[in-house]
Parts: structure tokens; sequence; C-alpha cells
């Protein structure tokens, strides 16, 4: 015969976690009767109210349609009280911060193209759309990686079957993979059955292929009308333009796209280029300018979402 399993005393047991829980709301009343009456806490708050930035919400523009929100920051008061405390009163604050997320977001807007990001958030996208010119790839990634920076790959469909291997030899720099329709059709002249299996196919494509779960579209030529924007939109995806266009596939010389892009890039900026000679050697100038301007070069995920970006330190 088995046993007899000893239960445990369910009251005793009751009675002994509300004494250790009326011990530790004790113990916390008492600190932060403490913290509201030191002095430290009065200079944790004043410095607090300095370092405040409202955040920004999304919202549509008439000219550049959707711009996402950016995020503001505050001091996390008692995270800073923890770190401060036991210190020499003269001692320099440690200051643990904390972003605060708009009301607002991207996501909340109604279907819209987007032509830039936040001109308050300091970093701007490299979009670079692959539909053919695979000889400038690598010397593209190279500059890419030479200077620790991330784009975005906008893919045709049709080039990624064809070019799998070159396709997962971008991703693994860490690059953004991301959708350029299946045969870089006119997207505003096809029917919305037609602008669906062009994006559909393409966005199935990158997750067998690649493992990506696809967030953005980016129109062939530009060309896209509001059918466009709402059959991304229902397949999940974000209809992304640009703000500076290098035109490349036009040959200019690279001087010629230096000069444009120092004058037109700021913060926010969506820059277009393709796989060509001239983008290719103009690269690694684009990114020291962006540099230089205090702007942080990155993918179009990076420069549109919310999350704030560190200041970085201007190269002279």
């Amino acid at each position: 015969m088995l046993a007899a399993v000893a239960q445990p005393d369910v009251r005793s047991y009751l009675q002994e976690k509300k004494a250790e829980l009326a011990v530790s709301y004790a113990y916390q009343s008492g600190v932060e009767d403490k913290a509201a009456n030191d002095p430290l806490m009065a200079r944790i708050k004043e410095e607090a109210a300095k370092r405040y930035i409202a955040p920004i919400n999304a919202r549509i523009d008439r000219v550049w349609k959707a711009i996402p929100g950016y995020n503001g920051q505050e001091v996390d008061i008692e995270r800073t009280y923890t770190a401060n405390s036991g210190k020499d009163r003269s001692a320099e604050l440690k200051m643990v911060m904390r972003e605060v997320k708009p009301e607002v977001s991207l996501t909340s807007l109604d279907p819209q193209p987007i032509y830039r990001g936040n001109p308050n958030k300091p970093m701007a996208a490299l979009m670079i759309n692959v539909a053919w010119g695979n000889e400038y790839i690598d010397p593209m990634l190279k500059v890419l990686a030479d200077e620790k920076v991330h784009a975005t790959f906008f893919l045709d469909g049709s080039w990624l079957k064809k070019n799998p291997d070159i396709a997962k030899r971008i991703q693994a720099a860490g690059h953004e993979m991301e959708n350029h329709a299946y045969s870089h059709p006119n997207m505003s002249e096809l029917s919305e059955g037609h602008q669906t299996q062009q994006i559909e196919k393409t966005k199935q494509l990158l997750k067998q292929t690649l493992g990506v779960e696809n967030k953005w579209f980016a129109p062939p030529s530009g060309d896209f009308n509001m059918l466009t924007v709402r059959t991304a939109h229902a397949l999940g995806l974000k209809t992304v333009l640009w703000t500076f266009d290098t035109r490349d596939w036009m040959k200019p010389s690279v001087a010629t796209i230096l000069r444009r892009f120092q004058e037109k890039t700021e913060p926010g900026t969506l820059i277009l280029m393709h796989p060509t000679e001239p983008s290719s050697t103009a690269l690694k100038e684009m990114i020291r300018i962006l540099k230089q301007k205090g702007i942080v070069p990155g993918t179009v995920g990076e420069t549109l979402s919310e999350k704030r970006v560190p200041p970085i330190e201007v190269e002279r």
C-alpha cells in the first residue's frame, strides 16, 4: 500500500504569503516616503522636466502623404533615483532615459504612399531597387560593409527567382530585403487582380527563398495609383516611394549626383538608387555627406520606425 502524500496546509501558506506581502508593502512605502522627501529626488525631478521631449504623432501631409511618428524621451525617475542613491550629492547625476511612444502611429493611418521619414529623426534610408545590373551589386556591398551601413534592397521577383544565391549573399550581409513587384510592370495600368498577383508572387518568393516577412513595397518606376496602395495594404505592405532620386539609370556623372545629393538630402530622406555604375561609384561619398550632416544612413525599416536615433559625431 502506498504511503499517503502529505498535503500542504493551504491556510498556513496563505497566511505566510499575506505576511510577506505586508512586509514588502511596508518596505516599499517606506522607500517611497523617503524618496519623496529626499533632495536627490527633487533634483532628479527638476532635471527630468528639462530633458522631456514630447513624442510626435504620425500624420497625413497634403504633399508628402503618410509621415511616420517619432518617439519622445523622458527620464525614468524611479530607476534614475535607484542609480544615484548613496552617491555623493555633488556628483553628476546618472540619468536613465526611456522612450515615449506617440498616440498615433503609421499603422493607425489610412493607406497612403510614403515619400519620406519623420523630419525630426536624423536618419535617411538607402533604397536599392534591383531588377538588373548584377555586376555592380558586389562593389556596392563592399562599400556598405566598409562603411558599416545597411540598406534596403527592393527585389524584382523575376530577378530573385533567377538569382537566389546573389539575394542570399545580400541578405547575409545584414541588408533589408523587400518587394519590387514580380516583372517590373507599370502598376497603375494593371487591374486589381493583376496588381495583387504582382505583389503577392514576390512576397511569397521572398518568404520561400529568404525567409523574409515582407513589410514594404516599392512600385517599379514609381508608377502606382491608389488601387496599388490599397492592394499592397491588403497584403500587409506599405507603399514606399522616394524623396531623392539619383536618376542613375540616366547615367549622370558622379559629380552631378553628388552635387544634387548635397543640396537635397536632409533628415527623413528616402534615397533611391539602382545597382548601376554611377551609384556604385558615388555611394561612399553619399554616405560621407550624410554623416557630415549628422544624418544616420540606414534601411527603410529603421528610418520609418518610431524608434529614436542616438546622435552621431559629425565628421569633419
